[in-house]
């Protein structure tokens, strides 16, 4: 989890055009420790509410997850990338911890 909140620290603050400067930096810190009452936007809470669904019950997933991303401003390429990225760190977890792996700096290698 480390690794990606160092990933979404680095992004945020550097991209205006996702996160308005006076957001700060600490947006990162607050996801990763509650997202609900981080302070994010309607699109953002529905885009974390989608991926969090995608991540743990991928099988229930509907239409209506889909509308929901539509109703807050998603076109189907943001969408799609939404569900890449998701899906990428899904493959990219069960990679590396099915293989012993650990990305945390605390933890070391596992399984060595």
């Amino acid at each position: 989890m480390e690794h990606h909140r160092a990933g979404l620290a680095r992004l945020l603050p550097d991209n205006p055009r996702l996160v308005p400067a006076e957001r700060g930096a600490d947006l990162a810190e607050r996801v990763a420790s509650d997202w609900r009452p981080a302070g994010l936007s309607s699109r953002e809470r529905a885009m974390v509410v989608y991926a969090l669904k995608l991540n743990d019950v991928p099988a229930q997933m509907i239409e209506a997850d889909v509308v929901a991303l539509r109703d807050v401003g998603l076109d189907d390429a943001q969408i799609l990338h939404l569900n890449l990225v998701v899906g990428y760190f899904a493959f990219a977890n069960r990679l590396t911890l099915g293989l012993g792996v650990s990305l945390e700096p605390d933890e070391g290698t596992r399984g060595g």
